[in-house]
């Protein structure tokens, strides 16, 4: 068990106590929208190339009629 030596510390100050909000706040959440962005720039990636693949599969047959 280790024993701190607060004597002369901030702990004893007499100024008023301040909370530094230092840290930004809401990283979770532009962490979430990044990561949604990303799942629907590649979700609408694999429609386009689901729809190129049909078209150069199924063009021809197409034109033809």
């Amino acid at each position: 068990m280790s024993q701190h030596n607060i004597v002369g510390s901030e702990a004893f100050d007499r100024s008023p106590f301040v909370i530094i909000r230092s840290v930004r706040t809401g990283g979770m959440r532009r962490r979430q929208t990044r990561t949604a962005f990303a799942f629907m720039a590649g979700a609408g990636a694999a429609v386009v190339g689901g729809i190129i693949a049909a078209v150069a599969v199924f063009g021809p047959g197409l034109a033809g009629g």
